[in-house]
């Protein structure tokens, strides 16, 4: 079975359970721009699995490292900006593999 982390599936009373945080702080992690959950049709926030692994990231970094939340920001900026990154490297080693074997 092979599901997608990005299809929002959790109201908030439940993620927040998940993450283990409460209701009026993911509300705050929204109005900061530290999270952008989905919304239904009926204006009800859904967090995907993805927001689900994103929140659990930020509570660690509040919490167990004493991070605030401009330094959440740009820490997840960067760790977006590493995978990307080693994403460009992967395509680009397969490319060179590719090149390699055509030229044999």
């Amino acid at each position: 079975m092979n599901i997608d982390d990005s299809e929002p599936r959790y109201v908030i009373s439940i993620a927040a359970r998940m993450v283990g945080v409460r209701t009026y702080t993911l509300r705050y992690y929204e109005r900061v721009g530290v999270i952008e959950p989905s919304r239904s049709r009926g204006n009800i926030r859904l967090y995907s699995e993805r927001d689900i692994a994103r929140l659990r990231r930020v509570k660690t970094l509040v919490e167990d490292m004493g991070v605030n939340l401009a330094g959440v920001e740009v820490i997840i900026k960067i760790m977006q900006q590493m995978l990307e990154l080693q994403n460009q490297v992967q395509e680009l080693e397969s490319e060179l593999d590719r090149l390699k074997q055509a030229e044999e």
